[in-house]
């Protein structure tokens, strides 16, 4: 497989996520792209750590809320 081909999927499979992140926590697309952008979670993706590409779109979203909720956590504790 091509470089561009998977950067192709990557960028699919992250827009997907970010969909499933507005779907399932009724946000808007701009908050969870936002919020999707902002996660140790894309970035592993970016990087290609772990296989996370394997995992489902909804599992990564969840991932994804999680880490935005604990970072939440921190700022509102700060």
């Amino acid at each position: 497989m091509s470089d561009e081909s998977k950067l192709i999927l990557r960028s699919s499979q992250c827009a997907r996520i970010i969909v499933c992140i507005s779907e399932m926590f009724d946000v808007s697309l701009d908050e969870a792209t936002d919020i999707f952008y902002s996660s140790e979670t894309a970035s592993m993706i970016e990087d290609g750590i772990a296989d996370l590409h394997c995992r489902s779109d909804r599992y990564l979203a969840g991932e994804v809320w999680r880490e935005y909720q604990e970072s939440k956590k921190e700022s509102d504790e700060d």
